[in-house]
């Protein structure tokens, strides 16, 4: 898939054991809620507690900027299939709660750990949509209305079955677009991928220092 390598790496960071995901299925490719889902189901079931998800989105909070690390703070799921749909796993109840499915503890700690590393973060809920194509300007001013600050094509689906298993998620959204403003402004995929690049290493500072504190 175009932009993700789709490799499943296990190692270690600051002593922690950990499992990260090089690339996910997308269901934009074609792909069925149960098989973008399946990666968090073996996690469970390898006795992962806590999921860090990241992805890349276009801003339509007018105080976002290209670039900005956006830690999600909630969600809107427009996706036309549910990944719980169907038989319920025995991981959860067949109507979970969703009132905390960001964990507000590692919220605290990341934005703590932002503070005292000079990185700008910022707060929003993550609109998502089944793509693969950009948002029209009807779309992100619409997706604004509905109260989002940022719309893209993944993330929603894992962390609702991760929620289910009763693992804790922290999730951020890189800003790389801006849309539903005044202004129209034109993206390409390369774009997206080059404002993704630029925000990875603070990203990645605070994933990192965040593991560490959970030793």
């Amino acid at each position: 898939m175009e932009g993700h390598s789709g490799k499943l790496i296990f190692g270690k960071l600051g002593g922690v054991d950990i499992l990260a995901m090089q690339g996910r299925f997308h269901y934009y490719e074609g792909y069925s809620m149960k098989e973008v889902t399946f990666p968090v189901r073996v996690m469970y079931e390898l006795g992962i507690k806590t999921l860090f998800v990241s992805n890349a989105a276009g801003g339509m909070n007018p105080a976002f900027k290209i670039g900005d690390i956006m830690i999600i703070t909630d969600h809107l799921n427009l996706f036309p299939e549910h990944p719980l749909r169907g038989k319920n796993f025995p991981t959860g109840p067949r109507f979970p709660d969703m009132h905390e499915t960001y964990d507000m503890s590692l919220i605290k700690q990341a934005s703590e750990i932002a503070r005292e590393k000079n990185i700008r973060v910022t707060y929003g809920v993550y609109v998502g949509v089944q793509g693969p194509t950009f948002e029209t300007p009807a779309e992100y001013k619409m997706y604004r209305l509905l109260g989002g600050d940022a719309v893209g094509m993944s993330t929603i689906p894992e962390v609702i079955v991760a929620h289910h298993c009763g693992i804790r998620t922290f999730g951020v959204s890189v800003i790389t677009d801006l849309g539903g403003f005044d202004t129209p402004v034109e993206v390409s995929h390369e774009e997206v991928q080059e404002a993704a690049n630029r925000a990875q290493p603070f990203m990645t500072e605070i994933m990192r220092e965040m593991i560490k504190r959970a030793v």
